[in-house]
């Protein structure tokens, strides 16, 4: 990601920190639960750096996606595995669900937003 993404806001961490952990975290899940099930809990940011690293996006795809939209609270994003059937295709995570709510609603729960707060003084 560019310097543009490097930007961290006072006390946080920038899109680039959270890619470098995502990363670590990745390899730990492909190490110890190749081929089981995992859930990532987590918020917009973490969720959109996710998909970054998952689906192999460039910066300005990931950056789009993010300006379109909030990832709404609850939300499901989830990825199924293809590939690799008796072939030599290798197995890759493709995106199954992006922001998915069908249970919320079903239930009738109330999906929430709080919108995000600024953090430079209005001028």
């Amino acid at each position: 990601m560019s310097a543009s993404s490097a930007f961290a806001p006072p006390g946080g961490e920038s899109w680039c920190d959270v890619i470098l952990r995502l990363r670590s975290l990745l390899e730990m899940m492909t190490r110890e639960y190749a081929g089981q099930r995992v859930r990532v809990v987590a918020h917009q940011v973490t969720v959109n750096c996710m998909r970054y690293l998952v689906e192999q996006m460039d910066e300005a795809t990931i950056l789009d996606i993010d300006r379109r939209g909030d990832v709404p609270n609850c939300s499901v994003t989830s990825y199924r595995t293809v590939g690799d059937n008796g072939g030599n295709d290798q197995p890759r995570q493709v995106l199954d669900l992006v922001n998915f709510l069908a249970p919320l609603l079903e239930e009738g729960i109330p999906v929430t937003s709080e919108p995000d707060a600024p953090v430079a003084p209005s001028s």
